[in-house]
């Protein structure tokens, strides 16, 4: 069982910036496939970003969804089982609640929601005008 526990959401204003970290509990975090999704109100839930990490090449690879990328970075930190969310020129439309996700096996399909097996309980991000 992986349990994962997000953190750093919060209120902020157009243009501020905001970092989010989950802390993933499981023994074999640098294996996992883990990405960030979010739930506008009345939206279905979307996909932010996404991180593997290819442990012979000691390289992450990260994938963003077109709405985010230039403006946020998905980063792991292997040693202490942490995935962060760096938010920069944050807009009243990434408000929502984030949640961070693990999938125990790779998929192709990092962008969907049925590729991931664990989901955080998720933190609230407003950004007002």
């Amino acid at each position: 069982q992986v349990q994962l526990v997000e953190s750093g959401g919060g209120l902020v204003q157009a243009g501020d910036s905001l970092r989010l970290s989950c802390v993933v509990s499981g023994r074999s975090f640098a294996n996992y496939l883990m990405g960030w999704f979010r739930q506008a109100p009345g939206k279905e839930r979307e996909f932010v970003a996404a991180s593997t990490w290819n442990q012979r090449r000691n390289l992450e690879r990260t994938v963003y969804a077109p709405s985010v990328k230039g403006r946020f970075t998905i980063s792991r930190d292997n040693s202490n089982n942490i995935i962060h969310l760096e938010m920069d020129k944050l807009g009243p439309e990434d408000t929502a609640i984030y949640f961070c996700a693990c999938a125990t096996s790779l998929s192709a399909a990092v962008g969907e929601d049925r590729a991931y097996d664990y989901w955080g309980q998720g933190t609230q991000v407003t950004v007002s005008s």
